[in-house]
């Protein structure tokens, strides 16, 4: 039995797609890059990186020929992400932005590859365990 269902993929959910996929990657970046060069953390930059590197699709073109940046409804920022007041409000802003990512993209491929899905789960739940490492340190 194959992981890949036999569905049309609409335009508006590979467009989710691509957008969660940026966030997701976007918001381990920044976490990354705090612990490498702030943090000195050679094992969680690492572990951060691995992830960001997981994070990707091999049809990309199939859902970046989608993105419509101009027709985001809502590109420009509220005033709560305008406002971080310690590198510990980023860490925090940025984890959850990509957990919560991760969560969507695992959704959104239950209707199409239930193999991403999964890989999509098991970031979040890395990024969980992570999220525990940074608040005990």
């Amino acid at each position: 039995m194959s992981n890949t269902k036999p569905l049309e993929i609409s335009p508006k959910v590979c467009r989710l797609i691509d957008a969660n996929l940026n966030r997701l990657k976007e918001g381990v970046r920044v976490v990354e890059d705090i612990a490498r060069f702030v943090n000195d953390d050679k094992e969680l930059a690492y572990r951060l990186k691995k992830i960001r590197h997981k994070a990707k699709l091999n049809n990309i073109k199939d859902f970046l020929k989608h993105r419509n940046i101009i027709g985001d409804v809502l590109k420009s920022s509220i005033s709560s992400e305008q406002n971080r007041d310690s590198l510990s409000a980023i860490i925090t802003s940025n984890i959850k932005r990509a957990q919560e990512s991760a969560r969507v993209l695992e959704e959104s491929f239950k209707l199409i590859d239930i193999t991403q899905s999964e890989l999509f789960k098991s970031i979040r739940y890395e990024l969980y365990d992570i999220e525990k490492q940074l608040i005990i340190k």
